[in-house]
């Protein structure tokens, strides 16, 4: 379940949110997505379906083609609003000649943060050791660290990573997503896009999933996959499938390859194994099943995790 209740406030709001560009690609169609105070929304789906045009959007870095958004109350772009977001979006940029914490007093100057957030923000993304080293000289999982620690400076409310852990090595992304969930707690908002399914069922409360520029669906990462079940083969598998559908009606029993899946309590299954036996029915195969949140998003989009 979600670590936020029913929360009716919501710091970001789109209502057909829409960008064609010039040459007809329509990039986003019609976005409508809700993000409540407190929680970390995970912006799921393929790359190229139109996350990052869709966050550029909600920052002000590019205007709608139709449609509006609110977000921390404001429209985006807006000074008043900006003031309490921070973002990576796409690469981070810094000066290569400069040290991270060098370049963080730059940031931090053009923001008009407070330089005594610079320490603090390179303790949060665990870089203090290596703020004297220059950025050219970084690994990829440092230059990212650094764009969190960036978007921290003005402490803010609203908090939007843009694929933080693309090209990232194994343990990087490891320790990126226990940042990402540090940085979740408490009343900061994060919105996460992702193509990553571990990332979003390791982090997130909500999940928006989007293809080709659409939103397909927005709920809990639960909700996604469905109730709980348990995974029969039998034979002969249609006497099987009758007999199912009379104990528990037709819309808890349905086909997945040779076997069937029974929406109902896992618990239950010694009960049906001697329901389907005292029938004749020889049972090969019980078990307890979930789907997996790569079957729901291959069913939403279209693709396999990494395709």
């Amino acid at each position: 379940m979600p670590r936020v209740g029913r929360m009716e406030n919501a710091i970001i709001e789109t209502s057909g949110l829409t960008k064609q560009y010039g040459n007809g690609v329509l990039a986003v169609d019609s976005l409508g997505m809700s993000v409540r105070r407190g929680e970390v929304y995970g912006f799921l789906g393929p790359n190229g379906a139109g996350k990052t045009t869709a966050l550029r959007m909600l920052v002000g870095l590019i205007r709608p083609t139709s449609g509006s958004a609110r977000v921390v109350g404001r429209a985006p772009g807006d000074p008043g609003g900006l003031g309490k977001i921070g973002s990576l979006i796409e690469a981070p940029g810094f000066y290569p000649y400069l040290s991270g914490r060098e370049n963080l007093e730059v940031v931090a100057d053009l923001g008009g943060a407070d330089r005594e957030r610079v320490e603090a923000v390179l303790d949060i993304v665990e870089l203090t050791a290596r703020a004297e080293r220059k950025f050219g000289a970084y690994s990829t999982g440092m230059k990212q660290r650094l764009g969190v620690a960036a978007a921290l400076l003005k402490d803010p409310e609203l908090l939007i990573l843009d694929e933080p852990t693309n090209g990232l090595d194994p343990q990087g992304m490891v320790e990126m997503r226990k940042l990402i969930k540090e940085l979740g707690r408490g009343e900061r908002t994060v919105l996460l896009s992702t193509h990553l399914l571990g990332e979003v069922e390791q982090i997130c409360d909500r999940v928006g999933v989007i293809r080709q520029g659409k939103l397909i669906t927005e709920s809990t990462v639960e909700e996604l996959q469905g109730d709980e079940g348990v995974l029969i083969r039998a034979e002969p598998a249609d006497r099987a499938r009758d007999l199912l559908v009379r104990i528990f009606g037709p819309e808890a029993v349905s086909r997945q390859d040779n076997s069937l899946l029974l929406k109902t309590d896992p618990a239950h299954s010694l009960d049906i194994n001697r329901r389907l036996m005292a029938e004749g029915i020889g049972v090969s195969e019980l078990r307890p099943f979930k789907r997996s949140l790569e079957d729901v998003f291959f069913r939403l989009t279209g693709e396999r995790q990494g395709s």
